[in-house]
């Protein structure tokens, strides 16, 4: 397997926090797993720093404040490029991401010229569990939106659960992105697109979250669909990435 930091951002996550690491260490004993929890209130992070003290392939990176999704991600990033690793996942703490999945997702990363490689919803054998139909309208909708006015070939490019290359990601100009929340999922798979890089899309089934609250509310949903109309307009006059050379393939 490729040298793999698995990034688990949390904020709140203290009834969900001990499982997702279980399963994530079960289902990828070799990659190593790194907690950025923003001050969690609930305890979150004391929680993680038990689960680090009892295994050596756990750390905790404790953040000052909540400062966002996005944030936490590009301190992951930087983290994992300066420590060598060859990739790194995103998977959200509340369960909603299943861990058995990873494997197959980094096979495909070492084993095909793919840069990022996500668990799709929205393509053939994908699926999620538990939503309402107004939430999988708005979710569907709110994809083919931004494929469309980001001229971009991805399904599911608000996708959370990802595989890097990192050396991908090492190529991206990260003082760029301008997102920090629900659309940063959004940008940054727009960017690694528009320069060209390889995107698969794995099938997964996505549970909704079992304990806790989304952190999703209209305002993000707001927010995103701002930032993607900014993004196309500028794109098409020349201002942004481009329209990407490279295939978004589903698996």
């Amino acid at each position: 397997m490729m040298r793999t930091l698995v990034l688990v951002p949390t904020y709140n996550e203290a009834q969900s926090i001990r499982s997702i690491i279980a399963r994530i260490r079960t289902a990828v004993p070799d990659a190593d797993v790194l907690v950025l929890d923003d001050a969690s209130p609930d305890g979150t992070g004391a929680i993680a720093d038990e689960l680090a003290a009892a295994d050596p392939g756990v750390r905790v990176a404790h953040r000052p404040a909540k400062v966002g999704l996005g944030a936490a991600y590009l301190d992951g990033f930087a983290r994992a490029t300066a420590e060598g690793y060859e990739a790194v996942v995103e998977i959200d703490a509340d369960g909603s991401h299943d861990p058995v999945e990873l494997p197959t997702m980094l096979d495909l990363l070492r084993s095909t010229p793919a840069d990022l490689v996500i668990g799709s919803r929205w393509v053939a054998g994908g699926s999620v569990l538990n939503w309402p139909r107004h939430r999988q309208a708005i979710s569907r909708t709110g994809n083919r939106y931004a494929r469309w006015m980001l001229r971009s070939r991805i399904r599911d490019i608000t996708a959370g659960f990802r595989a890097y290359r990192v050396s991908a990601l090492a190529g991206l100009d990260r003082a760029a992105v301008s997102s920090q929340g629900y659309c940063f999922q959004v940008e940054l798979a727009w960017r690694i697109e528009a320069a060209g890089g390889r995107v698969v899309e794995h099938p997964i089934t996505f549970v909704e979250r079992a304990n806790g609250r989304s952190k999703m509310g209209p305002g993000i949903v707001i927010e995103a669909l701002a930032r993607v109309t900014a993004w196309g307009v500028s794109a098409r006059f020349g201002l942004g990435p481009t329209r990407p050379s490279a295939v978004a393939d589903g698996s």
